[in-house]
């Protein structure tokens, strides 16, 4: 099987119902196709892993075990038919799994998540809540404050830079820039003010 961009869509959006929730997986899309584009990779491919990363995270929000994130939603896409290696790279995203990240698709999914929920975290909190002007040196600041996104592991942050070989800003620049061109489809275009 080789699933569409289309038909993860559907799937992501049949499995949640939370707004936000369909929005970071849309971030990290945004995010991993732009790398998949970097790396010469199959964009589509890539962006089908991060669309269904967390699709089965409302439904099935204990994680761990068989019948938490990510396993459940894993279980399905292998009944379905997906390919291993996107089924690897949505293991991979969830360090308790215990599922290596071995293949790039796999390290950049990972090192796009935690990340887009800090850069978007930092654009609702702007007035304008427009990405267009988030800058990357208001990001480190906030990358610093503890108290600010606190759900945003900063170490898992950190360790999907260094998976990935990238320096961390470098890093954070290359996704504030990739989730900046897709704004509107984020809702991060300043139409939430």
């Amino acid at each position: 099987m080789n699933p569409s961009r289309e038909e993860a869509y559907n799937l992501m959006t049949e499995w949640t119902e939370s707004d936000s929730l369909r929005k970071h997986m849309l971030s990290v899309e945004t995010a991993v196709r732009a790398y998949a584009q970097k790396f010469g990779e199959d964009e589509e491919r890539w962006a089908v892993a991060a669309l269904l990363h967390d699709f089965d995270y409302e439904k099935h929000p204990h994680m761990g075990g068989e019948d938490g994130h990510p396993f459940v939603g894993v279980n399905y896409l292998r009944e379905q038919g997906y390919p291993e290696d996107i089924l690897e790279a949505i293991l991979g995203h969830a360090d308790f799994s215990g599922v290596p990240r071995v293949t790039p698709m796999a390290k950049t999914l990972y090192a796009c998540d935690e990340i887009t929920g800090l850069i978007t975290a930092a654009v609702l909190v702007r007035p304008d809540k427009n990405i267009a002007n988030q800058e990357l040196k208001s990001l480190k600041k906030k990358f610093k404050d503890k108290a600010f996104a606190r759900g945003v592991n900063r170490e898992d942050v950190q360790r999907g830079a260094d998976e990935l070989g990238i320096e961390l800003w470098e890093h954070v620049a290359f996704v504030l820039a990739a989730m900046q061109a897709n704004a509107e489809a984020l809702g991060l275009d300043g139409s939430l003010t």
